[in-house]
């Protein structure tokens, strides 16, 4: 081919409005082309969930070095349950205060919360005390935030449901609505004053529901309601 011939060619290709080379094999233009699969987005694998501890002595251990806790650094202080596991009655709250660091115990909220149980044990004819009951909390790290979000509640509350199994008590006191959403389905307003059940591993396990100390301290006014509440424990607790 001429060099002439080839620069002719070119010229008629571009009055004609062809300017692009658009490949170099041959290509049916009548016919469009199959469209092609999209390229596959690999998504990693969710972590495989690690097995909880089937003892409850191992359990606490677990709660102590774990770092499964959402919202904090592993790195970062714990508060673990204490308390009689066989005494009969759990009392589960959120996270540690920022007080309760300093106190080395779990709801020590300015002693009321050892009041109330005194008040109650003195109605309803039963021991209760920090000593005699078991005392835990969904979460034994103090997030940064102050609190649990839903997704860490939610992750909590199954664990917490092991927990509860494990300790096999006759009734489980929640305390906040961060408790009682995760275990019971409502916040507090919704769900106090009457019985529910718990599903664990270890079967049904009945619930009450009632304040936080530290929102009776700030607003005194609801102390009768968590009166009425603790009240129902007896049913609870002797049967």
């Amino acid at each position: 081919m001429s060099s002439d011939w080839a620069a002719s060619t070119l010229k008629w290709w571009s009055q004609a409005g062809v300017d692009v080379i658009v490949g170099e094999t041959p290509r049916d233009w009548l016919n469009p082309a199959a469209p092609q699969s999209p390229t596959k987005t690999l998504v990693p694998e969710p972590p495989v969930e690690q097995a909880l501890p089937a003892t409850l002595a191992d359990f606490q251990d677990w709660l102590m070095t774990s770092e499964v806790w959402p919202g904090s650094a592993p790195s970062a202080p714990r508060l673990g349950p204490s308390g009689d596991g066989s005494s009969g009655l759990m009392v589960l709250t959120d996270i540690p205060a920022a007080e309760d660091f300093a106190a080395g115990m779990l709801i020590s909220s300015q002693g009321l919360f050892d009041r109330m149980l005194e008040q109650t044990s003195k109605k309803i004819g039963l021991t209760l005390d920090r000593q005699s009951v078991y005392i835990g909390s969904l979460s034994p790290l103090r997030p940064p935030s102050g609190g649990l979000d839903a997704a860490a509640a939610r992750r909590c509350g199954e664990i917490a449901r092991h927990h509860i199994g494990l300790v096999a008590p006759k009734a489980v006191l929640l305390l906040g609505d961060v408790c009682a959403r995760a275990l019971v389905g409502g916040v507090v307003s919704q769900t106090r004053s009457k019985w529910h059940e718990i599903e664990t591993n270890g079967g049904k396990i009945r619930a009450l529901v009632t304040m936080k100390p530290e929102q009776l301290n700030l607003q005194p006014n609801l102390k009768k309601y968590a009166w009425e509440d603790l009240q129902l424990l007896k049913e609870g607790l002797s049967e």
